[in-house]
């Protein structure tokens, strides 16, 4: 009997940062590896800096996790400085990788941005899958218009949509319909549950009392995230909740970014000195499921972009209650486990407060829906769905040509 083949798949990054997108797909490789095929990824850029962060491939924990688990990572070597993918490719570039491609059945796109790279002249022709992880695809400079540039030429055999609002705004931008496939975002329900002994010690660690309640929002410093609105909210619920926490992790959430240090200073004014000792700064963390079970609330601010939001599935998935803005897919993430809210300070400040109180009574739903959220679930869609593009890729080059 001819020994099953092993699928081959290379994923290509736009580059290694902190984002949710980036920790999404890299667990899904994860997954698809253990599950037998072969997967190995090419990173546009080697050094990128953004969210006033220099973040280096290798210090990455998407890499580093990668890496440990036997993933060849390699990268072109560029550095990014927030300019976007230039399309001017140079020699070495393009044959770093045809070499990666040569060896590939299927190619993942880490969403539309290396497309610029995969639409250059003279590549292997391998299908390729674009993983899509926004809800705006016409706010991604010119991204939009090399996906539809590579669906028009063949190369593109699948988008996989992490949310409906992905797939619903990429069929309004001119996607073909029957390209979008929807495969939502899970998480590892093993890592990301909640558990006392981490609460307890995250507490600990950081002075935290026991009973005071906590407010996490986990983003990268940016437009879409609107920070200035949660830390409006922020003031307020301080201001009329005296013991009360306030965790930012992320990208860029640090007292050495400029940017949110007059952000801060803008939303609480006079009142920074009183209040705002308790708004804990905290940078990149790789603890987030730690994070996640100290906290009562997992926080959501953003005004746009977003489509299935990985903060709010983990939190919930560690007893924190989600409290979102209506974007994306959030209000259907949120349903039945959370609060929506308006984009409004107040109104946000008093939903903290309510997710606060109904805490221990939405636990009951937050473990009656884990399977839903499954990374499990997760990576098997993904495992169909390359073994489908694959196969179908394979016929159509042993059909005969028709007379």
């Amino acid at each position: 009997m001819r020994a099953r083949h092993e699928l081959r798949v290379v994923s290509v990054y736009e580059g290694f940062f902190s984002g949710g997108a980036r920790i999404v797909h890299s667990d899904i490789v994860l997954g698809l590896r253990e599950g037998g095929q072969h997967h190995q990824v090419l990173s546009l850029y080697g050094e990128v800096h953004r969210e006033a962060t220099r973040q280096r491939m290798e210090d990455d924990a998407c890499y580093r996790a990668l890496t440990a688990s036997g993933v060849g990572v390699t990268s072109l070597g560029r550095t990014f400085f927030g300019t976007g993918v230039s399309a001017d490719f140079t020699g070495p570039e393009l044959a770093e990788t045809a070499r990666a491609m040569a060896g590939a059945d299927v190619i993942l796109s880490l969403k539309e941005q290396p497309l610029a790279l995969l639409n250059q002249a003279g590549l292997p022709r391998r299908p390729v899958v674009v993983c899509l992880h926004r809800s705006d695809p016409e706010n991604q400079g010119r991204a939009l218009d090399d996906l539809k540039a590579a669906i028009a030429d063949g190369t593109v055999a699948a988008c996989v949509c992490c949310a409906e609002s992905t797939r619903a705004a990429y069929r309004a931008a001119g996607i073909p319909a029957e390209l979008l496939h929807v495969i939502p975002n899970g998480v590892d329900l093993f890592r990301f549950r909640p558990d006392a002994a981490r609460r307890v010690g995250l507490r600990t660690e950081l002075g935290i009392p026991a009973a005071a309640p906590v407010v996490v929002f986990a983003a990268r410093y940016d437009a879409m995230k609107n920070v200035p609105l949660l830390l409006s909210a922020a003031r307020a619920w301080l201001a009329r909740v005296p013991d009360g926490q306030v965790l930012m992790c992320g990208a860029g959430m640090t007292e050495a970014n400029p940017g949110l240090t007059a952000d801060i200073g803008a939303a609480f004014g006079p009142e920074q000195g009183r209040l705002a000792d308790r708004l804990r700064l905290l940078g990149v963390r790789r603890d987030m499921e730690t994070l996640y079970a100290a906290s009562d609330v997992v926080a959501l601010t953003s005004s746009w972009g977003e489509a299935a939001p990985l903060c709010l599935i983990e939190g919930m998935m560690c007893g924190a209650v989600p409290v979102a803005t209506d974007v994306g897919d959030s209000a259907a993430i949120v349903a039945g486990h959370g609060l929506v809210t308006p984009p409004d300070p107040e109104a946000i400040a008093e939903a903290w407060s309510e997710a606060v109180g109904r805490r221990e009574a939405l636990a009951p739903s937050f473990a009656a829906n884990r399977e839903r959220f499954s990374r499990t679930r997760m990576i098997a869609s993904y495992a169909a769905l390359l073994e489908r593009v694959h196969t179908g890729a394979a016929t159509r080059r042993t059909s005969p040509e028709p007379f």
